[in-house]
């Protein structure tokens, strides 16, 4: 938890309740239900709620936004960015269903009053969205073509609706079709442990 606040010192009582939650809710339904490598459970905050939050240090979201998590698992990166924007609305999807049911009950028992979590594909998803959010769930080029029906005309927002990803490693060849108008944010710049060293925020305006 100590890492969240080094990163936003400004929380709400309430969000450090919500935040500080989080380790024993994951690793007790992580017990039944695998949504996140067991030997990973230890850097929960640091790998998994601080990465999901990484968007925020780039785009602010302004009250009324809604924005789809595609691929959620768990709930990443949408149940932190839910609780660092309360007034936002989010809707996390994923194709598989017991990991849905993960991130309903973690919202539930945190009080989120903001987040919707639905069991289905991208493909089928007919909702409309300033901001379709993911983590490493499929390449560029198939969230583009995926979810450009979803992004909605109406911009309410200083940064033009569009997809927003985290993103590993050399993206040279993912992001060349969209070379002219993706964006790309290194997060070593913002957050100094070494895990973020080749994390990186890719936006595509669309």
């Amino acid at each position: 938890m100590k890492i969240i606040l080094k990163y936003f010192p400004n929380l709400t009582e309430f969000q450090k309740k919500q935040f500080s939650a989080l380790y024993e809710l994951y690793l007790n339904w992580n017990n039944k239900i695998n949504v996140i490598s067991r030997k990973d459970i230890e850097n929960l905050y640091e790998r998994h709620v601080l990465h999901s939050l990484g968007i925020a240090k780039i785009f602010n979201f302004k009250a009324e936004s809604r924005i789809l998590d595609v691929g959620t698992g768990g709930g990443f990166p949408g149940i932190p960015l839910a609780i660092l924007f309360p007034d936002v609305q989010f809707v996390l999807i994923d194709s598989i269903r017991k990991k849905i049911k993960v991130g309903q009950e973690i919202s539930n028992s945190i009080s989120l009053k903001n987040t919707e979590l639905r069991h289905l594909r991208l493909q089928e998803e007919k909702g409309k969205y300033d901001f379709i959010v993911s983590r490493a769930v499929m390449s560029l080029g198939d969230l583009v073509k995926f979810s450009r029906k979803n992004v909605a005309s109406k911009q309410q927002n200083a940064t033009p609706n569009g997809l927003i990803c985290l993103k590993g490693g050399d993206l040279n060849q993912e992001i060349l079709p969209f070379k002219n108008t993706a964006e790309t944010y290194s997060l070593n710049k913002v957050f100094e442990e070494e895990f973020f060293e080749t994390k990186k925020v890719v936006y595509v305006p669309l």
